[in-house]
């Protein structure tokens, strides 16, 4: 079972920010900005190309980034929503998962 699932589960602990039926929001435990957190859904996809075949669930992870940043009023400058999907790409956790950072300058390219 991969890390996420068992975040989801219960089994590692995780400081959430965010939760309701179909998403999970916590904070990265690697933090490369002041805000860095990590939006997924609970049901295992291993990445936006399987998350964007599940009917609703692309509409969901976004509305519940979008609820956050007005639940937390967050005034920022700019924020970065990013997703890696294969190994080449950066993923390091093949379930499905937005990073949101904020913060700090983001530059470009970022890798």
């Amino acid at each position: 079972m991969c890390i996420f699932c068992r975040i989801v589960k219960g089994e590692i602990p995780a400081e959430k920010v965010y939760e309701d039926d179909q998403i999970l929001g916590f904070k990265d435990v690697n933090p490369v900005a002041p805000l860095h957190l990590l939006f997924i859904p609970k049901k295992h996809v291993v990445n936006v190309f399987d998350a964007s075949e599940e009917p609703g669930l692309m509409e969901s992870l976004f509305s519940a980034i979008r609820k956050y940043r007005d639940q937390e009023e967050l005034e920022v400058e700019g924020v970065r929503v990013v997703t890696n999907a294969g190994e080449s790409a950066g993923q390091s956790v093949f379930h499905f998962h937005v990073h949101v950072l904020s913060g700090r300058r983001l530059h470009w390219p970022p890798g």
